[in-house]
């Protein structure tokens, strides 16, 4: 995986039944692509579900959350442009 402050890309795994915490990036753009299970994208008020070879993207400012209600991993790889640092910011 690639983790520059300009660009970072990650494989990430979500654990059946959990979720992020809703939050907002003010200078990062992200992109979510789906692997494996199914997930569910909470962003601002919509709710979007995504399974594999499905993409999300997140634009600056969007509030939003990803929820793995399955019953398998979610494994997914997340592109944050620039990388996130101390870009994120809890809502909830």
């Amino acid at each position: 995986m690639l983790d520059d402050i300009s660009l970072s890309v990650k494989l990430e795994r979500l654990p059946p039944h959990t979720a992020e915490q809703k939050h907002i990036h003010q200078h990062t753009q992200q992109f979510f692509f789906i692997l494996k299970g199914k997930a569910v994208f909470e962003i601002g008020h919509e709710r979007v579900e995504l399974t594999a070879n499905q993409g999300i993207h997140i634009q600056v400012g969007e509030q939003h959350k990803v929820l793995n209600e399955g019953d398998e991993d979610l494994e997914l790889i997340l592109s944050s442009q620039p990388a996130v640092g101390n870009d994120r910011m809890n809502i909830e």
